[in-house]
């Protein structure tokens, strides 16, 4: 069996450490831990690949090189078929969790999120496994403590992390990292038990 993993974010040094590049951070995070080789850039697919092994299962790992908003183009090439999408994984950011959660769904819409928007497009299906990174504030029990108005939202998504967020991006992080190992190595429901327990 062989899968991929999608880590979603913007290219380039001003989108390091943004809100926005969540999922493309941990993905760099499960390659790291897993001993993967350093990321090789791939032109046909416009992206940064790595190739390896998680357990027994062979894994490619993907970083769009494009904009967010155009990150089907990088996927297509390594998810040919509706079937073979039932083995990708996308890890990105949401702005309907807060800070520290992390959601594993499958076969789910985009949730206004254009990059996952544009993959489906792409590849002609949602049904395929994401997991959900959370980037808002924390609000009441727990809950997401939302922005409104485009301006608003956007500043959020490409900001940086505060100082004082670091320690709760670097645990989901390596939250989310596991739960991508899992999804490799045990399959998606042992992903979600895990991705979706506080």
């Amino acid at each position: 069996m062989s899968i991929v993993i999608v880590g979603l974010g913007n290219p380039g040094k001003e989108y390091e450490k943004t809100r926005h590049n969540a999922g493309r951070e941990a993905v760099m995070l499960l390659a790291k831990q897993e001993g993967f080789p350093e990321f090789v850039w791939n032109k046909t697919a416009n992206a940064l690949v790595a190739e390896g092994k998680i357990g027994t299962t062979k894994a490619t790992l993907v970083l769009p090189e494009t904009m967010m908003n155009l990150s089907g183009k990088a996927v297509t090439r390594f998810v040919k078929s509706v079937k073979t999408a039932k083995e990708l994984l996308v890890v990105r950011d949401d702005l309907d969790l807060p800070l520290g959660a992390t959601k594993m769904t499958f076969a789910r819409g985009a949730g206004g999120h254009k990059g996952v928007e544009s993959i489906m497009r792409a590849i002609k299906t949602e049904a395929f496994a994401q997991l959900k990174l959370g980037i808002s504030g924390v609000g009441k029990q727990h809950q997401a403590k939302k922005v409104h108005g485009e301006e608003k939202v956007l500043k959020l998504v490409i900001g940086k992390w505060k100082p004082a967020e670091a320690a709760a991006v670097k645990k989901m992080q390596k939250k989310a990292a596991e739960a991508a190992r899992l999804f490799a190595a045990d399959g998606i429901h042992a992903a979600t038990m895990f991705a979706n327990t506080r």
